[in-house]
C-alpha cells in the first residue's frame, strides 16, 4: 500500500511564520536585522535573492497528533500550500544566505561594506578618467 507525506507528516510547516522583509540597503538596515538575530527563535534568510525573516513558533491550532485543528475553515495560505514545498522531505534549503546569530550578520555586513568602498572606488576613478 502507497503513502503519502501527509501520513508521516511532523507539521514542521506548521513552526514558523517566515515574511517577505526589504533587502537592506545601508549600514543602519544591517544594524536592524543584527537586533531581530538577538532575539531567540529569530532567523532572517535569503532565498532566490528574497529577504525574509522567520519566527520559531507553533500554530495555535496545531493538535498533538500533528493535524490541524480548523482544517475545514484554515488560513488561504495554507489552503494554497503544496504537497511539493513541503517541508517534511527536510534537507538543505538552497539559501544564498542564512543568519541565525548576530555574528554571522556582522560578518556579512563587513564583506558588503568592504565591496561598496570598493565599487565606489571604481566609479570615482571612472569619473576621474
Amino acid at each position: 500500500m502507497g503513502s503519502n507525506l501527509c501520513e508521516h507528516c511532523t507539521a514542521v510547516c506548521c513552526h514558523y511564520v517566515a515574511l517577505p522583509i526589504d533587502p537592506p540597503e545601508t549600514v543602519r538596515d544591517l544594524e536592524d536585522i543584527r537586533w531581530y538575530l538577538l532575539h531567540e527563535g529569530v532567523t532572517v534568510f535569503v532565498e532566490d535573492g528574497d529577504w525574509y525573516i522567520q519566527f520559531t513558533t507553533v500554530c495555535r491550532n496545531l493538535q498533538p497528533d500533528k493535524r490541524c485543528g480548523i482544517y475545514e475553515t484554515r488560513p488561504k495560505i495554507c489552503r494554497e500550500y503544496k504537497a511539493g514545498e513541503c517541508d517534511y522531505e527536510g534537507g538543505a534549503h538552497d539559501y544564498e544566505h542564512l543568519f541565525t546569530r548576530p555574528e554571522h550578520i556582522q560578518d556579512f555586513a563587513a564583506q558588503w561594506q568592504k565591496k561598496r568602498r570598493a565599487k565606489r572606488a571604481r566609479a570615482k576613478k571612472r569619473a576621474r578618467l
